[in-house]
């Protein structure tokens, strides 16, 4: 629950605070960016050459000169969430999956309308989620990207025909279905592992 002077969103759902959304965010935008395939390729999950010099980063940089810092972020962040979705539709029950892109309704809305706002603010992003310093940078390095993983703990999974399946019940807070979520893409693979737990239909 919110304390005094936390700004907090509302929804049938309940109340989520916004630090809780910027957790969620910062983790879908670093996990996105980590995931590229482009010129300077890093995990290689998705074929896309977004966060780049010479890539998205000069297109969004002419097309929209005062937000293309988060315009790219948002792109490759949509990359990802495509990309796991597209594993999602090929388990028995999609809408009962949830993973770092898929939350569920009300709160992917509410992470959709933080990225908004944070982009109407006008902060760049990494003033505006400083959780990206810890894994965006210049010079791509597998093992910050796995330095900053294992800092989420651990998370037991076993294999599932769509990825890494968690075995507890989704968390009832937001930072720790983050934490696990993350945690579970250790150790780093060659493809998206789709780390995600099952809602009980």
């Amino acid at each position: 629950m919110a304390g005094a002077g936390t700004p907090a969103v509302g929804g049938s759902g309940g109340t989520v605070v916004v630090s809780e959304l910027d957790l969620a965010l910062t983790a879908q935008i670093a996990v996105a960016w980590a995931g590229e395939a482009g010129e300077e390729r890093r995990l290689g999950w998705w074929r896309t050459d977004l966060v780049s010099e010479f890539g998205g980063e000069d297109l969004f940089g002419r097309l929209l000169p005062h937000t293309w810092q988060w315009a790219v972020l948002q792109a490759v962040r949509e990359a990802a969430r495509r990309h796991d979705a597209e594993l999602r539709r090929r388990d028995h029950a999609p809408d009962s999956i949830v993973s770092l892109y898929s939350l569920g309704f009300e709160l992917d809305e509410h992470v959709d309308e933080r990225l908004q706002d944070l982009k109407r603010a006008g902060a760049p992003p990494l003033e505006a989620l400083p959780g990206l310093k810890d894994v965006l940078a210049p010079d791509w390095s597998r093992e910050r990207i796995s330095d900053w993983v294992s800092g989420h703990g651990t998370s037991a999974y076993r294999p599932s025909p769509i990825g890494r399946l968690l075995g507890n019940a989704v968390p009832a807070a937001l930072p720790d279905t983050i934490r696990h979520l993350v945690a579970a893409l250790a150790p780093l693979a060659d493809d998206y592992p789709l780390p995600h737990y099952r809602r009980p239909s």
